[in-house]
């Protein structure tokens, strides 16, 4: 059973993996703009606005911004769900992910990984609040997990007492 589980939860990671490639890196692309940007042929519109000053970006959108509340909403809590499955599926996958400390390492260089891309390939826009969100996200998916191996430990050790 424990073979089928953790099967599911590689094949789950890697249909998440590409879904949030896609939602991160192409996600006002076409597949010609794509290839034009892997060739280093860009002529086209693209972000340039960086942000390398932590909470910069959330402070603006929780306090300073004149814009929609969808857009806040999308922006912040966006970068947070995005990242909640990783944290879910690591720990189910690996018993290696049962420390929080290498959840979040993980979910840190996953996010590191897609804005260095961004730079380099101009996809998008550097903000290290993005790294801040998404590792906060990744921690925040695996605590169901934890919470549910703390209990269930829990409750494997009640039931031996019964059983003896």
């Amino acid at each position: 059973m424990k073979i089928v589980i953790k099967a599911g939860a590689v094949a789950a990671l890697c249909v998440y993996l590409m879904i949030l490639t896609k939602m991160i890196l192409f996600k006002y692309m076409s597949f010609p703009e794509i290839i034009s940007h892997f060739t280093f042929k860009t002529e086209g519109a693209y972000w340039n606005q960086n942000n390398f000053i932590p909470f910069k970006t959330i402070l603006y959108y929780l306090f300073m911004a004149d814009i929609n509340t969808n857009i806040r909403i999308e922006n912040l809590v966006g970068n947070i769900i995005g990242f909640m499955p990783l944290g879910f599926l690591l720990p189910i996958i690996s018993k290696k992910f049962y420390s929080l400390k290498r959840v979040a390492f993980a979910a840190f260089f996953l996010s590191s990984t897609f804005e260095i891309i961004q730079i380099i390939f101009k996809f998008g826009s550097f903000d290290v609040d993005d790294l801040i969100l998404n590792t906060v996200g990744g921690i925040a998916g695996c605590l169901p997990v934890f919470l549910f191996l703390r209990v269930y430990k829990k409750n494997q050790g009640f039931a031996n007492r019964i059983a003896n």
